[in-house]
């Protein structure tokens, strides 16, 4: 069904926009209005909001959705025109908003047809509006994290003496399944040693040695949510160098979350953490934004950085994710979830950031 609060917070952004209707075509923002997911690949699937209320979902005849959605749909087969089906119910003399990820083969049939009197990318409408989460999302948002806390403990125990990354990573699904997860958020990334100064780098045949950083960036899915968290520990032993890299992206990370309450810029928590980066000696380490929107998806529209012009509201939920990697030598990356309430925030991860030797 509608989910009504959703679609009215979306119509009153439009409504700012000086629109009155707009195509969504995003799997993702169609599943958070209406509670319906499908995965429509070459086919167009779209939900069509207007002032009115009066919405409409364009279906292809192979798509399952539930009988009742609480809105008119609108079906058709592959050998249907769709652009012209979705043009019969627009407002031609209103201009459109359209979703970002609206495909050419789409859109421009439209234009031609002059389906409306004009078209504006309106994706920051729901993307916005995505981004505050209601009471019923943050809850969800809360017990992925929690089930990511328990994932953390046990993945810890994965490293011995020999065991290859890929060797570690591939036993995550299990873990997490096991705790009630319903799979990953995304795929775990697991790295020893130098690999942990590639950000992004996947699990590959590099076995663990003593004084190896162990970083695992690691997401669960649950019941349509996601997490993301990432600690960083030392097999065995740690020398006093990378003791001092471990603290200061720590201490950049904890900086950041003091800073966080409702009103203040999104670019002041990524200056917080990079400043006290740059002030150790790290600046040039650290060469990723602070953070990313997160919930439905794991990398969600809005970021954590310099460049972002967003102040926090209560209801947001980004990551504060501080690192320093070091190309040849270590890297370290702290990341926790945060839930920006009314008067500060709350963070959604519970395992520990104490530096920990393992093995």
């Amino acid at each position: 069904m509608m989910k009504q609060n959703r679609v009215d917070r979306v119509m009153a952004a439009l409504k700012d926009m000086g629109l009155s209707q707009m195509l969504i075509v995003d799997p993702m923002s169609i599943y958070y209005l209406t509670g319906v997911y499908v995965a429509p690949f070459e086919r167009f699937y779209g939900l069509y909001l207007r002032e009115d209320g009066k919405h409409v979902y364009f279906l292809n005849r192979l798509f399952h959705v539930p009988e009742d959605v609480g809105i008119e749909k609108v079906w058709y087969s592959d050998t249907d025109p769709a652009a012209e089906l979705v043009a019969e119910r627009l407002d031609h003399n209103s201009p459109l908003g359209v979703d970002k990820d609206l495909r050419a083969a789409f859109l421009l049939p439209l234009m031609e047809k002059k389906a409306a009197s004009g078209f504006v990318n309106a994706s920051i409408a729901i993307d916005r509006t995505r981004g505050v989460k209601d009471a019923e999302e943050q809850e969800l948002m809360r017990a992925a994290s929690r089930i990511n806390d328990q994932a953390m403990e046990k993945f810890k125990e994965l490293i011995h003496e020999g065991v290859t990354e890929k060797e570690a990573a591939d036993q995550m699904l299990k873990i997490y399944q096991d705790l009630g997860a319903d799979g990953y958020s995304f795929e775990p990334l697991v790295a020893f040693g130098a690999n942990a100064a590639d950000p992004h780098h996947m699990p590959d045949d590099t076995a663990v040695k003593p004084g190896d950083c162990v970083l695992f960036d690691v997401g669960c899915l649950k019941d349509g949510y996601c997490s993301d968290m990432t600690r960083t520990f030392y097999f065995k032993e740690v020398s006093e160098g990378r003791r001092r890299i471990y603290e200061t992206v720590r201490s950049a990370n904890e900086a950041a979350i003091a800073k966080i309450r409702p009103g203040v810029p999104l670019s002041e928590l990524d200056g917080t953490a990079r400043n006290l980066i740059a002030k150790e000696g790290y600046g040039d380490y650290f060469t990723h934004r602070l953070g990313h929107f997160i919930g439905l998806s794991e990398h969600e529209y809005g970021d954590v950085s310099s460049a972002s012009d967003w102040k926090a509201e209560p209801g947001m939920i980004f990551s504060i994710e501080p690192g320093i990697y070091l190309p040849g030598d270590t890297g370290v990356r702290v990341e926790d979830l945060v839930l920006v309430t009314e008067d500060g925030c709350e963070v959604l991860n519970h395992y520990p950031k104490t530096l920990e030797v393992i093995g």
